[in-house]
């Protein structure tokens, strides 16, 4: 079939316009400097990828509490910025939009998936801990009512910044488990105040901060959110949950919906290019063996919700793309491990059509009990962290020297990823 759609213009509600269909996807990058603001490795990242042709880029997690980092080395936005770390946002804007790309700023808060290196005891929607072997999560502190209305301000403001700084948009980030996915989850939020109970509590925080940003940024400037089709567990935010709080967020206002799915108990949006997430609860593993993870619930929303909807998740070829563009209710594409080792790929796809290169990775932690397939979940959580760790050792060398490391061994990029997140916390505290 024609691939032609991947290069067709996409006008969004907001009136942005993106010069194609393919976007790179959200992806955590830890470069930041030790203050929280972008580094001029990140900038060469960003550059790096516009260049690759994409008609959207969107940032990784841009954090609103320091206390409560996805990972060390976020990008932090808190307050009113200094005047160095506004010209430092202004900077990476400009790298990232500098081939006319859209610029978006996932705007995010760990909650409880904030490692313990960085908070041991992290606020949440309730005091439940995360089921992940290894200690690396301590037990959270229940956010109290008094605290909410200041989490909803954290969002809107960095909202404002992200505007005032160049940013074409911003992406609430309210999947995988983070804070505000955790409030929608039974799972994960067992209040039983305004914040709690039933669906509409439950999504009281992630409307209140749609409402709040719209309001504050305007309707020119857009407003995204990302959004899990499920989290994959039972009893958890359902496939049903998803598609009415979508509807509400459609009748609210926001100009684009980014599906995927999973968290750090069940990490669905983690299984790609032929590495299955570690499945650490017994609920089976993601289905690998078709493109586009999520697409069956795109298109049950199809007519339902009258929004653009983003679609990430095991994409790797032009065809399959074009495919659920033009059949399966889908307006954006978007691309992310694929980018960490072929950030061409776009122009390629655009131009070629073919596939996505598939990187190579040289070495697995073991075979039989010590692979990917071990009765251990500890072993299997060091599997996937390790693979994962690889993919951010990808970023480091693309940020740093411009090129990759892909003879890097998986065991290799995990110590290496472990000594680098250390080095951070220390001249994070010390600055």
């Amino acid at each position: 079939m024609s691939t032609d759609v991947l290069a067709r213009p996409l006008t969004l509600p907001s009136g942005e316009q993106l010069p194609n269909r393919l976007a790179k996807a959200a992806m955590t990058e830890g470069l930041a400097d030790p203050r929280g603001n972008p580094s001029e490795a990140l900038m060469r990242l960003y550059e790096r990828w516009a260049s690759g042709g994409p008609g959207l880029l969107i940032s990784g997690n841009v954090q609103i509490d320091r206390h409560h980092l996805e990972r060390p080395g976020n990008v932090i936005l808190e307050g009113r910025p200094s005047a160095d770390a506004m010209a430092r946002l202004r900077d990476w804007t400009q790298a990232a939009r500098s081939q006319g790309a859209g610029f978006w700023m996932q705007i995010n808060h760990s909650g409880r998936q904030t490692p313990r290196t960085v908070n041991p005891r992290p606020k949440a929607p309730s005091a439940i801990a995360l089921n992940i072997p290894g200690r690396q999560f301590g037990v959270p502190i229940p956010l109290s009512e008094s605290e909410m209305p200041e989490v909803v301000d954290r969002f809107v403001n960095a909202a404002v910044v992200a505007q005032a700084t160049g940013f074409t948009g911003v992406q609430i980030h309210a999947a995988h488990g983070y804070l505000v996915s955790q409030f929608l989850s039974p799972r994960s939020n067992a209040r039983s105040d305004a914040w709690g109970g039933s669906l509409e509590n439950r999504a009281r925080l992630l409307m209140a901060i749609a409402e709040r940003t719209r309001a504050a940024v305007g309707r020119t400037f857009t407003l995204s959110v990302k959004l899990n089709s499920a989290d994959f567990q039972r009893g958890g935010f359902s496939a049903d949950d998803s598609v009415k709080v979508a509807d509400w967020l459609a009748a609210s206002g926001i100009d684009v919906l980014e599906i995927s799915g999973g968290t750090y108990e069940q990490p669905r949006m983690m299984a790609m290019d032929g590495i299955e997430a570690p499945d650490l609860n017994g609920h089976g593993r993601a289905a690998l063996n078709r493109e586009g993870y999520f697409l069956e619930f795109a298109r049950a929303m199809l007519g339902r919700v009258r929004v653009p909807i983003l679609l990430t998740g095991g994409f790797r070829s032009a065809v399959a793309m074009a495919s659920a563009l033009e059949a399966g209710g889908v307006s954006l594409i978007g691309l992310g491990r694929p980018l960490c080792t072929d950030p061409d790929g776009p122009k390629r796809l655009l131009h070629e059509g073919g596939e996505l290169d598939r990187p190579e990775l040289r070495v697995r932690l073991g075979r039989g009990f010590l692979g990917p397939d071990s009765p251990f979940r500890i072993v299997k959580a060091l599997n996937g962290f390790g693979a994962i760790f690889w993919y951010y050792q990808q970023l480091r060398s693309l940020g740093g020297t411009g090129k990759l490391s892909p003879s890097l061994g998986v065991l290799t990029a995990l110590w290496r990823e472990r000594a680098d997140q250390a080095a951070w916390l220390r001249s994070s505290r010390s600055s």
